[in-house]
């Protein structure tokens, strides 16, 4: 990535106290960036980020800025983004089983939230923002898919509203993130801590695998070469339950007991990161795919004096016909997080 496209900028993260955000920082922070602004709900979360990094990085801890708002409320977001160059818009409500039984929270973050950053950035005249969706907006079976599905329309409309060369939007689309908040390996290790067997959902349930350095790439590519309007995603292998549970296992207590408890509320057997139809017109990006906003109005009459013959070849990319990861290649995996690297130091491994 080349770091002067933030030199001397102000970059606004919403929902910028999760895991992405704070991975982004970690990336950022030692760079010619002006400033990160910190945009959240949570004042508490805010306040540990704020002295997490005044103690790790004091000489670059003033370019961090925090703004308490939510993005359901536009004018405390429009408060926030005066002088802000770049978005990522990271906020969101994401855990399944929680938006199965709350779905109309889920619409209004997900969906109206994010209609109200895009609204208010584009009056602000922000110049790019890549928007983070996940793998469950495709084929959505659950209500947090579901809103993650409409918060995508939400952005591809709004990219058309807009010149590109004043307010450039795209969306990136990932799976799990390992370690990340709401990722069921600390859970596994506190499990494991406590002397209680693991718990699985069902052992050959499929999921794409990446890390948050590689979610953070995702969107840094987005942002550089993303077109107004493109859903992005990255080439992510992935594995089964049943093999990150016996990958987790063997790196912290081999033999340990693991526990099939069946699939929750609102859970798939696998996922997916294109679907057959973004597939027809996506673009093969070496590690990454480009799906391109259809710009056609809708006067369909003029598109149809000559047919489209030609089908790219690709089929839907899902976790199921990704590369499939062994249970060696998911500890090699694991061991380059810090996450795992202090939870195995603390173990004394």
């Amino acid at each position: 990535m080349n770091n002067d496209i933030f030199k001397g900028k102000t970059l606004m993260i919403t929902g910028g106290t999760g895991s992405f955000g704070n991975t982004v920082l970690n990336s950022l922070l030692a760079s010619d960036i002006g400033e990160i602004r910190i945009f959240s709900r949570d004042e508490k979360k805010q306040d540990d980020m704020r002295h997490e990094y005044q103690a790790k990085f004091p000489e670059y801890a003033d370019k961090i800025q925090f703004y308490i708002g939510d993005v359901r409320d536009i004018q405390s977001v429009k408060n926030a983004m005066h002088g802000v160059d770049y978005i990522f818009h990271a906020a969101a409500l994401k855990q399944v089983p929680s938006c199965e039984f709350f779905p109309i929270e889920a619409v209004k973050t997900n969906v109206l939230g994010t209609e109200n950053v895009l609204t208010a950035a584009i009056e602000e005249g922000i110049k790019n923002i890549v928007c983070l969706s996940t793998d469950k907006a495709a084929y959505p079976v659950n209500a947090m898919g579901t809103s993650k599905a409409m918060m995508e329309k939400v952005i591809v409309a709004k990219s058309r509203t807009v010149k590109p060369d004043k307010t450039k939007i795209c969306c990136t689309r990932y799976g799990n993130v390992l370690c990340s908040r709401g990722s069921v390996v600390p859970l596994w290790i506190d499990q494991i801590r406590d002397g209680k067997p693991i718990t699985i959902t069902a052992a050959d349930m499929t999921r794409f695998v990446m890390s948050l350095p590689e979610a953070v790439e995702l969107v840094l590519f987005a942002f550089e070469n993303g077109v107004s309007g493109d859903i992005l995603v990255q080439k992510a292998p992935a594995c089964t339950i049943e093999t990150l549970a016996k990958a987790t296992v063997e790196l912290f207590d081999p033999g340990h007991e693991v526990k099939v408890i069946g699939i929750r509320h609102g859970e798939k057997m696998y996922e997916t990161l294109l679907t057959n139809e973004e597939c027809a017109h996506a673009f093969d990006m070496g590690n990454f795919y480009r799906v391109p906003c259809d710009m056609r109005g809708l006067n369909y009459d003029k598109y149809f004096t000559k047919g489209d013959a030609e089908r790219n070849t690709l089929t839907e990319f899902n976790s199921n016909n990704t590369k499939l990861m062994t249970v060696e290649e998911v500890k090699e995996k694991l061991l380059t997080l810090d996450y795992i690297k202090n939870e195995l130091a603390d173990w004394g491994k």
